[in-house]
C-alpha cells in the first residue's frame, strides 16, 4: 500500500477546468485594465452620466438659477407639445440635417474614391483634414465674412458675373442651406477619410475578379464597393446625423436664429430657453426629447441598414 501511494500521481486537470493560476492571472489583468480605464470612467460618470440624470430630473421641474427646483410633473412636456417655436425649431433642424447629410455623404464618398484611385499622395490626403482641424466658430466667422452681402468676396464675384447679390445669411430661403454648406465644407474631409479607410479594407482580389468578368467602373462601384462599405457608411451616417442635430455654434456666431426664426435650430432654442430666459426646466425637457429622437434615429439606422453586418463574411 505504501509503495502504491508513492507512485500514485494526481489526475491531470480535465479540459475546461479553470486553473487556479490562470484565474489569478485573469484577476490581475482585470485590476490593471480597471486601473487604466478608471480616469476615463470617472470623467464619463461626472461629466456625462450625472448631468444626464440631473437634466432628466430638471425636465420635470420649474427651475431657474436663483431658486430651487419645483416639481411640476409633465407640465413642461405638455407645454412643449403646444409650443410653435419648438415645432419650428424641429422642422428647421430636420431641413438642415437632410441637406447636410446628403451633401456631406455624397461629396465625402466622391473624395474617398478619388483618394483610392487617383490621389495617392499622403500630403494631399492630409490636406483634406485641414478644414476639420479648424474650430467651428472660426470656420463660421470665415464664411460669414466671405459671404457678406456688402463686402463678401463671394458676392463680389457674383456681381462681377452679372448676377444679383445673394443675402446668404439674411434671406429665409438661403440661411439654412448656407449653414449646411459651411458645415459640409468643414466635415467632408474627415468623413471622406473614414470612408477611404473602409475602402482600404476591401480585398483587392474582389476587384480583380470583377475586372476579369468585364464589369465597368460604375458596375464595380455599385455592386461591389457600396455593398462592402455598408458597415462604414452606416457608422458615418449615425455619427453625422447625431452631429447635425447638435449644430449650435455656426448658427450662434452667424445668424443667431434669424432671420425670423429661419435658423433657430433645436440646440439654439434649448440655449435660449435655458440660459437666456433662465427656464432650465423647459430647456431640459427639450433636451430630453432631442436625446430620445437621436436614440430612435440611431436605432432605426442600425436596424434597417444592418450596420453590424458585412458582406465580406
Amino acid at each position: 500500500m505504501t509503495t502504491l501511494a508513492k507512485h500514485t500521481r494526481p489526475a491531470p486537470p480535465q479540459p475546461g477546468t479553470p486553473s487556479p493560476r490562470g484565474g489569478l492571472r485573469r484577476l490581475g489583468d482585470l485590476k490593471i485594465a480597471l486601473f487604466f480605464i478608471a480616469p476615463a470612467m470617472i470623467g464619463f460618470i461626472f461629466f456625462y452620466v450625472v448631468p444626464t440624470i440631473r437634466g432628466v430630473y430638471l425636465s420635470f421641474t420649474e427651475y431657474n438659477i436663483l431658486g430651487d427646483p419645483e416639481w411640476v410633473g409633465m407640465d413642461n412636456y405638455t407645454a412643449i407639445a403646444k409650443d410653435p417655436l419648438f415645432w419650428n425649431s424641429l422642422a428647421v433642424t430636420g431641413q438642415y440635417v437632410f441637406l447636410n447629410i446628403v451633401l456631406q455623404t455624397a461629396l465625402a464618398l466622391g473624395l474617398a474614391l478619388l483618394m483610392h484611385k487617383v490621389a495617392k499622395s499622403t500630403l494631399i490626403r492630409g490636406a483634406l483634414l485641414l478644414p476639420w482641424m479648424m474650430s467651428n466658430v472660426i470656420a463660421a466667422l470665415l464664411w460669414f465674412w466671405m459671404l457678406d452681402y456688402q463686402i463678401g468676396v463671394v458676392n463680389q464675384f457674383i456681381e462681377w458675373a452679372g448676377l444679383p447679390r445673394v443675402a446668404f445669411f439674411g434671406s429665409e430661403e438661403w440661411a439654412i442651406p448656407t449653414q449646411a454648406l459651411i458645415n459640409t465644407w468643414r466635415h467632408m474631409g474627415y468623413t471622406a477619410l473614414l470612408i477611404f479607410a473602409g475602402m482600404q479594407a476591401i480585398p483587392g482580389h474582389v476587384y480583380e475578379v470583377a475586372k476579369l468578368d468585364g464589369a465597368s467602373p460604375f458596375q464595380t462601384f455599385r455592386k461591389i464597393t457600396l455593398p462592402l462599405l455598408r458597415p462604414v457608411l452606416v457608422m458615418v451616417l449615425v455619427v453625422t446625423v447625431i452631429g447635425s442635430f447638435q449644430v449650435f455654434d455656426t448658427v450662434s456666431v452667424t445668424t443667431g436664429g434669424g432671420p425670423v426664426n429661419a435658423t433657430r435650430v433645436i440646440q439654439y432654442y434649448i440655449y435660449q430657453r435655458a440660459f437666456t430666459e433662465s427656464d432650465f426646466g423647459y430647456g431640459s425637457a427639450i433636451a430630453v426629447i432631442l436625446f430620445l429622437i437621436l436614440a430612435l434615429v440611431a436605432f432605426i439606422q442600425m436596424k434597417f441598414l444592418k450596420g453590424n453586418e458585412s458582406d465580406l463574411d
